[in-house]
């Protein structure tokens, strides 16, 4: 679930007291997520779910669809005072809650986890510079299934998005010592300029990384992702 801490230490804060009236009604708000300095993403709807004053915070369940919203009031409205939990339209929406707040977590997470990659990169791609954000992802060296591919700048590659698919196919693929190389049967090939210029042009280039040292990549992940790349090819 999402913490959201008190505003100062005293629950009886006004503030904390409309968040505390907003939890009784179970009315939607909107949760702002910091990712970087000046930099938030909305999340809408959130309700509050629990008011913890021990911890000073309230717990927050996120959905993922406004429209979805009647299901969820409706399995509340169902539900008569005082009926146990286990009740199934209760249920059923508090599994719906807890599922979508994860996926709305995971949304958040990643979003962040381009915000940061790409500020640490300087925003530009890593392989080609470019330096238009809108065509920048935050590309994993070791994916996210991986027992180590946390979305952390060490993990990650700034690359536009012609790169970044190139490089999750296989058919780019970035050395230890940061140079890239590209597949073998892709460098023979001849389809026109793109091919030459936005591919076969960057074999042997040096990747541009970022200049503070712990942001740079984990050379541990790019040995093992170049290995992927290898036998892929």
């Amino acid at each position: 679930m999402i913490r959201y801490r008190y505003r100062g230490s005293d629950p009886r804060h006004r503030d904390n007291e409309a968040v505390r009236r907003a939890m009784e009604r179970q009315l939607p708000l909107v949760y702002l997520h910091g990712h970087v300095p000046g930099w938030y993403e909305p999340v809408w709807p959130v309700f509050v779910a629990h008011d913890d004053p021990s911890g000073l915070t309230f717990l927050l369940v996120a959905h993922d669809d406004p429209s979805g919203l009647t299901f969820l009031l409706e399995a509340d409205a169902a539900a008569p005072a005082g009926l146990n939990i286990e009740a199934p339209a209760r249920q059923s929406a508090e599994a719906r809650r807890r599922y979508v707040t994860v996926e709305v977590q995971r949304r958040l997470h990643q979003h962040a986890f381009r915000l940061r990659v790409i500020r640490a990169y300087r925003e530009q791609c890593a392989i080609c510079r470019l330096r238009h954000a809108e065509l920048l992802d935050a590309a994993h060296i070791l994916p996210d299934r991986h027992p180590l591919g946390d979305p952390e700048i060490p993990n990650g590659l700034s690359l536009c998005t012609l790169h970044h698919a190139a490089y999750d196919r296989h058919v780019i693929g970035v050395r230890p010592d940061l140079v890239v190389d590209v597949r073998a049967d892709v460098l023979r090939e001849g389809d026109g300029p793109m091919l030459r210029h936005g591919l076969q042009g960057f074999h042997g280039a040096r990747l541009e990384v970022p200049r503070v040292s712990q942001w740079q990549p984990n050379a541990a992940y790019l040995e093992e992702r170049y290995e992927a790349f290898r036998r892929a090819g």
